[in-house]
């Protein structure tokens, strides 16, 4: 793969000069265009030391409007970092619509260095690839267009690079003793990578490989091949995209799995007190335990408008030390949220080891109230079932537990619900137009949560379905649900018992 890095390939000062200014040029012109699309650009800059990665970022920053492009580098994770899945120091950073994000060191970088060092294998190294494929192509899907480079030197023009560096005082410094330590594993860097690069190599996304010996050469080249890519998408944008509520898929049988709830459930007054002391004071142990094992946690209700998840919440919150906990509310999203991928607003709130993160409404809105009302295009809510698995599936290789609740009731209680708001001062800020208009669309809800349940029911993340027309026994149910989920987790972080 890499043969065709290692021509001599040069360009003369001559060429250089006359090229450059008309590259400045357009590079400026299309960023400019670039403002004005909904889709972000991605450049991913990798390689081998001393191929002028470094040299090729600094001057990009200098040919094009630095306000609207940034770089991101990463080095060994922070320990905020560690305390969550290896992507959300990606997704955190990535660049909103209409900008460039350069990301020196990617999230190719630690599974191609475990793999040389024999901190992993082979298998894991290929299973990090498919991760890596997996998270390219949720971008890709959503509009991104990913721009991937990597810098080669030979092994004989490395060596010379490193030394010419060390000789020059001036650069002595960009040297590590971490630079030679690599190039004596040049082989196995060159074998692993080749092994990454091809893996990867997609329709979508593929890899562009630079070569790096001639300063002049892989400068103009890289400038070309980003003013093409970016161009190329921008005239490939022009047609308009329109998103068309598209009415849930026909089904034979409209009895769904909500329907098998028994609405009837309830609890006495005595008895909801009663077990409500004896499950709250269960889950501030549990949680406390968790906290002091640095073992973090999601909760996230989803569910009918005043089906009570609310209720569900301030009763588990109120168990729990307020320092440790945080409660997103979901609302439409904001221009910034816009912007990005949808699930980039809730990476942002992924809890650090300990923390517990409670989610009021959350990402399945993609397959819910933006399929039903047509905030996204079929394909965008079609394809947001398996980005949501893979979603939660990193969640639960981290370690994080995951509790996703259904709380659930039916249209009359609903309606008593609405009525009684409006007729409560205080609760008159709780029900809104849009929430009586949501009532005409309750067949189409019902099957897109349907649709939900089935796709999106996993075995490291199930669903839990709350009956919720008596809300006293909704709260004590998602409670006991709660701190079953939390001594789940725990429990094989604790020393075996004595006899």
């Amino acid at each position: 793969m890499f043969e065709t890095a290692e021509l001599g390939r040069t360009l003369s000062k001559k060429e250089y000069d006359a090229q450059e200014p008309l590259l400045r040029t357009q590079l400026l012109e299309v960023q400019e265009d670039l403002k004005q699309a909904s889709f972000p650009v991605i450049i991913i800059i990798g390689g081998v030391d001393g191929a002028g990665k470094s040299e090729t970022i600094n001057l990009l920053h200098e040919w094009m409007d630095a306000r609207y492009l940034q770089t991101h580098a990463f080095g060994p994770p922070t320990d905020e970092e560690r305390e969550r899945p290896q992507a959300w120091r990606f997704w955190r950073v990535l660049p909103p619509r209409g900008r460039i994000g350069i990301f020196f060191g990617s999230w190719y970088t630690r599974p191609i260095i475990d793999c040389v060092y024999g901190v992993t294998e082979i298998a894991d190294l290929d299973s990090a690839l498919a991760q890596i494929n997996a998270f390219e192509k949720t971008l890709t899907d959503d509009g991104a267009l990913i721009i991937k480079f990597w810098f080669h030197l030979s092994k004989q023009a490395q060596q010379k690079r490193l030394r010419g560096l060390v000789k020059n005082s001036s650069t002595r410094w960009r040297v590590t003793k971490t630079d030679w330590k690599h190039f004596k594993l040049y082989d196995k860097f060159r074998g692993v990578s080749e092994r990454a690069l091809r893996t990867t190599s997609t329709g979508t996304s593929p890899w562009i490989i630079i070569e790096g010996t001639d300063e002049r050469y892989r400068s103009i080249t890289v400038g070309n091949h980003i003013l093409n890519l970016i161009s190329k998408r921008l005239a490939e944008n022009n047609a308009t995209r329109i998103a068309i509520a598209a009415p849930p898929r026909a089904q034979e049988d409209p009895y769904t799995l909500l329907d098998t709830l028994d609405l009837s459930e309830s609890l006495t007054d005595a008895k909801y007190k009663k077990l409500l002391e004896k499950y709250q004071g269960r889950l501030n142990l549990l949680s406390r335990e968790a906290k002091e094992r640095r073992r973090s946690a999601i909760l996230l209700f989803e569910g009918w408008d005043a089906a009570g998840k609310g209720g569900i919440i301030r009763r588990a919150t109120a168990a729990m030390d307020a320092r440790d906990y945080q409660v997103i509310p979901i609302a439409a999203p904001t221009d910034e949220e816009r912007a990005h991928h949808y699930l980039w607003r809730f990476w942002r709130h992924i809890p650090r080891a300990g923390r517990v993160t409670i989610f009021d409404r959350t990402w399945y809105g993609r397959v819910l109230v933006e399929r039903v009302e047509g905030f996204a295009t079929e394909s965008e809510w079609q394809r947001a079932y398996s980005e949501i698995v893979d979603f939660e599936q990193q969640l639960r290789e981290h370690g994080i537990l995951l509790l996703k609740f259904w709380v659930h009731i039916d249209m009359d209680e609903q309606l008593r619900r609405f009525e009684a708001r409006q007729l409560t001062p205080y609760k008159h800020y709780k029900i809104t137009p849009e929430d009586l208009r949501n009532r005409e669309k309750w067949h189409d809800y019902e099957l897109a949560a349907n649709e939900m349940l089935a796709r999106t029911w996993t075995e490291f993340a199930p669903w839990h379905l709350i009956e919720a027309n008596d809300k006293k026994f909704a709260r004590i149910k998602a409670l006991k649900i709660i701190c079953a989920g939390f001594e789940e987790n725990l429990q094989n972080l604790r020393a075996p018992a004595r006899d």
